[in-house]
């Protein structure tokens, strides 16, 4: 089922998502519903907030080199916990939920990630490149924290100012 993605400025998107402690089956029908609403809206990513559920949940799906987003290569993470962040890397993001906007932001280059399945087991990931860049991104979203709060305030302005203009064409 595809759920609908909550976009900016929705007041939801600023909550701090809650620790998952039940690792059940309603939990593996969320997390496939969300792999269905990332695919049909072209993401990378997704975290649970973003379709209205605070918990600390995100998924994963980086194309391959032919851009193509494989379910085997689907990461499920939950409570993940950011260790051994290393160098910075700048990259051009644009989120699900602040359709239509890109911009640079500075993350860091590699990481470690401690984090859990579906069922509940423990898992660690070294991720480096896009998957280092898309999983700070998704976590940001766990503690409510978008992409655009990372820019500085002049190209924030202008954000909000385009962003503003932007909505008012579409209605």
């Amino acid at each position: 089922m595809i759920l609908p993605i909550i976009t900016y400025p929705n007041k939801q998107l600023k909550a701090l998502s809650s620790e998952v402690t039940h690792f059940d089956e309603r939990l593996h029908l969320f997390l496939d519903n969300m792999f269905e609403t990332m695919i049909s809206s072209n993401g990378i990513g997704l975290a649970a907030i973003q379709v209205a559920n605070p918990i600390r949940a995100l998924i994963l799906c980086i194309p391959d080199e032919e851009g193509n987003q494989h379910k085997e290569n689907l990461i499920e993470i939950i409570n993940p916990v950011i260790h051994t962040p290393r160098g910075t890397v700048l990259y051009q993001e644009g989120c699900l939920s602040v359709p239509g906007f890109y911009e640079d932001v500075e993350r860091y280059e590699s990481l470690t990630l401690h984090y859990q399945n579906r069922h509940g087991e423990t898992s660690i990931l070294h991720a480096t490149d896009l998957l280092a860049i898309a999983i700070q991104h998704e976590i940001d979203h766990l503690d409510g924290k978008l992409f655009i709060e990372k820019l500085s305030y002049n190209r924030r302005k202008k954000f909000e100012k385009e962003y503003k203009r932007a909505l008012k064409e579409k209605k």
